[in-house]
């Protein structure tokens, strides 16, 4: 067993790919304007874009949305991020286009290699390919794509590939789509 010594960790590794700068910037955009409710939806893919991410058309970001690196983001064309979603995104994400990312979704490409003795970074980026919806409080663990068209249910907890069409339950259990249940 792996006894950890945190006051060991170094991070070695991880580039967060702006200075820090630039990082700061990003934080007060992020917590004086583009998360509040005030802030017009149309200018939230502006500022993404303004600081790196790429954006498409059509776009809708509601408020109380966090994004931790924007350079570090991709989204396509006509997709919906709602309130409360968390882009936890150390390493790239990528949204198609046509994705719905439902309330309080949390991507996170973040975690940590539970073996190391100082508990370094194990992160890896995460895509959800075009027409996918990531209902309510799911979560999309580091290393996973999301398959075109597939369904994330409420909830649910996803640590591996989820194929094309399908639907994964709050149990886990991945299964083909069945236009006549609901997730």
């Amino acid at each position: 067993m792996t006894r950890h010594n945190l006051a060991e960790f170094t991070g070695n590794g991880y580039d967060k790919g702006r200075s820090k700068l630039i990082q700061a910037l990003w934080f007060a955009t992020l917590n004086l304007v583009f998360s509040k409710w005030w802030c017009p939806k149309s200018l939230r893919p502006r500022i993404l874009r303004l600081f790196g991410a790429q954006v498409g058309q059509g776009v809708l970001i509601r408020h109380r949305v966090r994004v931790l690196w924007p350079w570090k983001l991709s989204i396509g064309d006509n997709s919906w991020i709602g309130e409360d979603v968390w882009l936890l995104n150390l390493e790239p994400i990528t949204i198609g286009s046509n994705v719905c990312l439902s309330q309080a979704a949390f991507l996170c490409t973040g975690s940590h290699d539970r073996r190391s003795p100082t508990f370094e970074y194990d992160n890896r980026p995460i895509t959800v390919r075009d027409s996918a919806w990531i209902a309510a409080m799911a979560i999309i663990l580091g290393g996973v794509t999301v398959g075109e068209g597939a369904t994330v249910s409420a909830a649910a907890v996803v640590g591996r590939d989820v194929p094309a069409d399908a639907i994964v339950t709050t149990q886990g259990e991945v299964r083909a789509d069945n236009p006549r249940r609901l997730p």
